[in-house]
């Protein structure tokens, strides 16, 4: 089995990540530039003095039952993300938010939210997620990341879904990264969470629901 065709954008989005972290410690004194720096306080104070409870409408998929709550004031990258020539039938991305722009620069982990789906019968011989773990581990660690922890169980009532955890030095910081998967209706769906802390991440999985029997858990 080869790797996951559609984990390409999440690779894109791992890019995404790091490019802008990339380009504020190379920056003079080792951070953004002014401007750059101020667009993100900006983005930072606007989200913070947000009236509390005050929420976006979550994302909803009803084909694979379940919703997503993209914290207040992040930005949906999920239509310029679409892979030019992907397949509707095969594979599509069906969300990808970030925390702040992908192309602002800032000091700390671009935390982001990227999920995507596509058919199993791409993958001959994929029966279970399981399946589908072993190349997902092989190209994350390819590109840089450790495993933090082993695929393992992550189901709730209604769901059967796999996790596994991957973290990446990025010299003064640490990237955390979560993926899940979720085999349903013929169709592999992949939810993958980046954020600058595990802590953060957990909060990130927290938002992921499935009405049909409550949260992930």
């Amino acid at each position: 089995m080869g790797f996951p065709r559609f984990f390409i954008v999440v690779l894109q989005a791992f890019a995404l990540v790091c490019t802008g972290f990339a380009a504020a410690q190379d920056a003079p004194g080792g951070s953004s530039s002014s401007k750059s720096k101020q667009k993100t306080e900006q983005h930072v104070k606007a989200s913070a003095t947000t009236p509390s409870g005050t929420e976006q409408a979550p994302y909803r998929n009803t084909e694979f039952g379940f919703t997503y709550q993209v914290r207040y004031g992040w930005v949906d990258r999920t239509e310029a993300m679409q892979p030019e020539e992907s397949d509707p039938a095969k594979s599509r991305l069906l969300l990808a938010a970030f925390e702040r722009p992908p192309e602002a620069t800032g000091d700390t982990v671009n935390s982001a939210v990227i999920i995507t789906v596509e058919s199993a019968s791409a993958y001959p011989g994929l029966k279970t997620a399981a399946d589908y773990m072993g190349p997902l581990t092989e190209l994350t660690t390819s590109k840089g990341f450790k495993v933090a922890q082993e695929p393992y169980d992550f189901s709730g009532s209604s769901q059967q879904l796999l996790r596994s955890d991957f973290t990446r030095d990025l010299g003064k910081l640490t990237m955390y990264q979560s993926s899940l998967v979720l085999l349903r209706k013929g169709s592999i769906v992949l939810f993958t969470f980046i954020g600058g802390s595990g802590d953060e991440v957990e909060e990130l999985i927290e938002k992921l629901a499935f009405p049909t029997g409550g949260k992930h858990r």
